[in-house]
C-alpha cells in the first residue's frame, strides 16, 4: 500500500467510541473489550453484538496462510451477499477505520454520508473515495493521538492489523481491506455471532501460538 499513511488507531474501546461518535455512530452502540474467548468470558459481553474487531500481528506464518487462503477461494469460489459492504485498504494504517465502516449511524452524519455515497462503488472505488474524505481523515488522525500509548510516527512500520467480523444475512464475514474480497466463515445467528467470531479468532491465534499481540473488541448495544 503506497501513498497516503494515517497514524494507527489504538485498540482501545474508549478511543474507538470517541472516534465513531464524532463520525456519527448512534450512542446506543459502543465498543467494549473481550477479555477472553472462553464461553464463560464471552457470556459477560453485552448483547446483541453487531461486529467484532480483531487486532493481530502480521507475521510470516500469517502471510503464508493468507496467500494460500486467497488462492483456494479464487479456485473454488464463494457466495458473497450483495449486502456486504467491503472496501480495499489503500491508506497505510487506515485498517482501524476501514474495519468499522458499516454500523449504525446518525442521520446526516459524516459516516452515513460516506456510506450512502459509496454504497454502489467497487471495493477499489471506495478506497479512492476514502482517500479524498477529509472529515474522516481528520477525525482518524485526532483519535489516533488520544490513546494510552504515544502514537508512532507516520514513517514507523506497524505490523499490527485490524479486521472486522460481521453477520450479514446469517453468514459470518471477515472484512479485511488487505484481501481482494470478504471471507465467508460459514453460517451464524444473532445469538451465536460472538461465539462464532471467537472461534475464527482462535484460529488466527493458533497459527502463531508464540504470539501474544492479539486484541478482541465487540460492538454491542449499550
Amino acid at each position: 500500500m503506497e501513498g497516503q499513511r494515517w497514524l494507527p488507531l489504538e485498540a482501545n474501546p474508549e478511543v474507538m467510541n470517541q472516534f465513531l461518535r464524532q463520525l456519527g455512530l448512534v450512542p446506543t452502540w459502543q465498543f467494549g473489550d473481550v477479555y477472553g474467548l472462553e464461553a464463560e468470558v464471552l457470556s459477560l459481553v453485552p448483547r446483541p453484538v453487531c461486529a467484532v474487531l480483531l487486532l493481530f500481528p502480521i507475521t510470516k506464518k500469517y502471510e503464508t496462510f493468507r496467500q494460500e487462503e486467497e488462492a483456494k477461494i479464487k479456485a473454488q469460489g464463494q457466495a458473497v451477499s450483495s449486502d456486504v459492504y467491503f472496501m480495499k485498504q489503500t491508506i497505510g494504517n487506515a485498517c482501524g477505520t476501514i474495519g468499522r465502516n458499516s454500523f449504525f449511524t446518525e442521520p446526516n452524519s459524516p459516516l452515513q454520508a460516506f456510506l450512502l455515497q459509496s454504497a454502489k462503488m467497487s471495493p477499489e472505488e471506495k478506497a479512492t473515495f476514502l482517500e479524498k474524505d477529509e472529515s474522516i481523515r481528520v477525525t482518524h488522525e485526532s483519535s489516533a493521538q488520544e490513546g494510552q500509548t504515544e502514537a508512532p510516527s507516520l514513517d514507523e512500520k506497524v505490523d499490527l492489523h485490524f479486521i472486522a467480523f460481521v453477520n450479514v444475512e446469517g453468514h459470518l464475514y471477515e472484512l479485511d481491506g488487505r484481501k481482494p474480497f470478504p471471507i465467508v466463515h460459514g453460517e451464524t445467528t444473532e445469538d451465536t455471532f460472538l461465539e462464532d467470531s471467537a472461534e475464527v479468532c482462535k484460529k488466527f491465534m493458533a497459527r502463531d501460538p508464540q504470539e501474544l499481540r492479539f486484541t478482541v473488541v465487540a460492538l454491542s448495544k449499550a
